[in-house]
């Protein structure tokens, strides 16, 4: 385990890691991103297309263009089926001047070249150090993709959110579903 003892960003908090990376390829998960398909988990999936393309594959889902400016949002290149070469990649682009609405939902497969980027510190979009902005540094060096994820995805980083992914699984479990189900349909 490794604590990143200062808010910093998530670049900085993957920098944290880079004793117990090494020099090899890595996964980031983002725990307020559930991405939810228990018959093939995305990063298996990822895991998969790596296998194929090699090099950094991200996890990207199309999200309306208002949400931009929440995501980091890739620059499509060519695609071939759920895989799409990434040209660019931007944080959080406001509305209306982002080049696609293809936006990273927290699950990144990354080559471990990215922590001498992260170790300069350089500081991007609220003033964080940005795993999208180093990632991006790295394009042109080796191969680099957005995997579109094939599966359900709450976002749990709002209570809404939270509360929704709660109901949602609650809901497909067979133990606990029907009473779920039952209360939500007496209260409502």
């Amino acid at each position: 385990i490794v604590r990143q003892q200062e808010p910093l960003g998530l670049g900085h908090a993957v920098w944290c890691a880079r004793h117990i990376v090494g020099d090899e390829p890595f996964a980031v998960l983002l725990p307020d991103e559930l991405l939810w398909n228990p018959a093939d988990p995305c990063l298996a999936q990822m895991v998969r297309a790596r296998d194929e393309v090699g090099g950094t594959v991200i996890a990207v889902m199309e999200v309306p263009e208002e949400e931009t400016k929440r995501y980091g949002i890739v620059d499509p290149g060519a695609s071939n089926g759920a895989l799409t070469e990434v040209k660019g990649f931007v944080e959080k682009p406001k509305p209306g001047t982002a080049p696609s609405r293809l936006a990273a939902v927290g699950r990144y497969l990354i080559e471990p070249e990215v922590m001498d980027i992260l170790s300069e510190g350089k500081r991007g979009a609220g003033g964080e150090i940005q795993l999208t902005d180093a990632l991006a540094r790295m394009i042109g060096y080796k191969p680099f993709h957005a995997f579109t994820y094939a599966g359900r995805r709450f976002d749990c980083g709002d209570k809404a959110g939270h509360v929704t992914a709660n109901i949602a699984l609650a809901l497909e479990r067979p133990d606990i579903g029907p009473a779920v189900r039952q209360w939500l349909e007496a209260n409502l």
